[in-house]
């Protein structure tokens, strides 16, 4: 007997619905893949611009050191103008406007962090700070670009908000350092804190397309260059545990002085930051050209130059670079200035490893090195997992992982003794009470 056409409907329909969605999952790809090409775009360009900003500082540097005392506290204050007056919510590392944005649900609030003018405002007042010695990175903007970008082919499918915004983050590490499993790895554990199995495919492709397009660009390469330091299996493992506890409490100081600042201070010196800002900004140029000098300029910009000659022993570190770098990068995240955490925390990490070799001199100085990087990064972020992976893959340094996962974890514990809440999720939490209209706790 015939089938009546009635019958016919409901597999009709299936049909219907199994190419509706099969249309909007190619058109989901299409956009992460889209975006991941944009992203590492930006991260490249990012790249080029900063070390050019340096570059430029650094000459002035060559014809007279003593113009620090004039260009950074200067830039600092029109820095710290630019970023609260014309380019809003594109202060500090950016990562905490990330997650902010991930947890809010209004879309204005979401869009006051993460849009194409904020990200314009980030490159350019991160570049102007670099032009005049701040002690920041660029890792950290490249997150809240690749954010922002996603948001914006976002508008296409804004149901998958939440995964275009995590999938940006995690590409601007990726394309950033050349390091796509630390991308992975630190949009799971620091942007997303989840695991999310619908999107992750998604969030890898992004990753991938990012890190193409920055190797089409600037072709293959190790961050750090490839080091071949190891330890050996009796008196070096004592490297392990110092370091971990040296970097977690540096580490922890670090965020606890940061999220103090950020929370606002109690008394007259919280008064001053909060009443004067760009003088503020200004006293915090001044401190770090103070550094600056008394580094012999070792303490300006990333510390990607200083960090990398350390660890192939191509330079004598001063005593006192771990210090005065530790000190500089306060002062330039506390002043209201765009610039991350990344690469100034590992050339703080670098000089703590350096260091130790005073007390260890039996032990390999590179050896050192990588695991005073791991162990003080981990301080800073309570990401222990991204700071070994992030330093394993920049050096491409397998032999080393052990060491590092036990450095970072050890650091991990010791930051949570000094400062219970993460820096990142901590400053998120600010940004979110603000964009309610509540006190920040």
């Amino acid at each position: 007997m015939p089938l009546r056409s009635p019958d016919l409907r409901p597999a009709l329909s299936r049909l219907r619905r199994t190419s509706t969605d099969a249309w909007t999952q190619w058109r989901r790809r299409a956009l992460f893949l889209a975006g991941g090409v944009c992203v590492g775009l930006a991260a490249v360009l990012m790249a080029k611009a900063a070390d050019a900003a340096q570059t430029v500082f650094r000459h002035g540097l060559g014809l007279s050191p003593g113009m620090a005392l004039l260009l950074c506290p200067a830039g600092f204050a029109l820095a710290a103008w630019l970023a609260r007056t014309v380019f809003p919510n594109s202060q500090g590392s950016g990562i905490p406007q990330v997650i902010a944005a991930r947890a809010l649900d209004e879309g204005s609030a979401r869009h006051a962090l993460i849009s194409l003018k904020v990200a314009a405002g980030k490159v350019t007042v991160m570049c102007l700070g670099l032009l005049c010695g701040a002690s920041i990175g660029r890792e950290g903007p490249t997150v809240q670009v690749g954010a922002a970008i996603m948001a914006a082919f976002g508008r296409l499918s804004p149901e998958r908000m939440r995964g275009l915004l995590l999938a940006g983050g995690a590409a601007g590490v990726a394309a950033a350092f050349n390091t796509p499993l630390a991308g992975i790895v630190f949009g799971i554990e620091e942007l997303g804190r989840a695991y999310d199995s619908r999107g992750s495919a998604l969030i890898v492709a992004t990753i991938v397309a990012a890190g193409l397009t920055s190797l089409a660009i600037l072709g293959d390469y190790t961050y750090f260059g490839t080091s071949d330091a190891q330890l050996s299996l009796a008196a070096g493992w004592l490297a392990v545990p110092v370091l971990g506890v040296a970097g977690g409490l540096a580490g922890g100081l670090f965020s606890r002085i940061v999220i103090a600042i950020g929370r606002g201070l109690p008394g007259r010196a919280g008064r001053l930051a909060g009443d004067h800002p760009i003088l503020f900004a200004t006293l915090c140029g001044l401190g770090v050209a103070l550094c600056g000098l008394a580094s012999g300029g070792a303490v300006y910009g990333t510390g990607y130059e200083e960090a990398r000659a350390i660890l192939h022993g191509e330079a004598t570190p001063r005593w006192d670079f771990a210090p005065l770098k530790f000190l500089a990068t306060v002062l330039s995240s506390i002043s209201g200035i765009p610039g991350g955490l990344f690469a100034p925390s590992l050339a703080v990490g670098a000089g703590i490893g350096a260091e130790a070799s005073l007390l260890l001199p039996d032990v390999p100085v590179g050896a050192l090195v990588l695991i005073g990087m791991a162990a003080y990064l981990s301080g800073v972020l309570q990401a222990p997992i991204t700071s070994f992976v992030i330093v394993t893959e920049m050096t491409q340094n397998h032999t080393m992982m052990i060491p590092l996962m036990l450095a970072a974890l050890i650091a991990d514990a010791v930051s949570k003794t000094v400062c219970r809440g993460g820096l990142y999720h901590t400053l998120a939490e600010v940004l979110v009470c603000r964009a309610a209209g509540q006190p920040k706790g």
